[in-house]
């Protein structure tokens, strides 16, 4: 298993999008408003790369884990966190983060963030599991009830 950091040579956007949409097939019906992943093109991921930090985690030659980081200012901004429906549960969504919180530490940014649906109780668990608390339940635009948590991970 390798993480590495999507570069320009990166060409694999087709199965990139693919990991990122089997990953969150499972919130299709659950969270309201659906992912913004449904909304992702192979043109829009090749941008976010661009616009953030992708990296991938790749196993045996396949991708089988991603995701994006944005630097802000008091935290590293972490999306896009997904794993292969087969290889979750292996510790390879925390070898991701792991990862990230290296890249904050080397901006000098305090804390990781991110965001997960009010609806996926679950995710919420494992992030706390893993060093992350609620910071903030805040509403997509248009929704007149809390759609998302923030959560939070300082570094010491």
């Amino acid at each position: 298993m390798e993480i590495v950091r999507i570069d320009d040579s990166f060409s694999r956007w087709d199965e990139l999008l693919a990991l990122i949409l089997s990953s969150f097939a499972y919130m299709d019906g659950v969270i309201d408003p659906p992912s913004s992943a449904q909304r992702l093109t192979l043109a829009s991921l090749a941008q976010k790369a661009k616009d953030e930090m992708g990296f991938v985690a790749l196993a045996d030659g396949r991708i089988v884990g991603c995701m994006f980081l944005k630097p802000e200012d008091k935290s590293l901004y972490v999306g896009k966190l997904a794993v292969a429906p087969g290889a979750q549960g292996k510790g390879l969504g925390r070898k991701l983060l792991d990862v990230a919180e290296d890249v904050a530490k080397a901006l000098q940014l305090p804390a990781l963030r991110l965001e997960t649906r009010i609806e996926l109780v679950g995710n919420h668990t494992t992030f706390s599991r893993w060093g992350f608390f609620k910071s903030a339940e805040k509403s997509h635009q248009g929704f007149n009830r809390k759609t998302f948590i923030e959560m939070r991970k300082d570094l010491a």
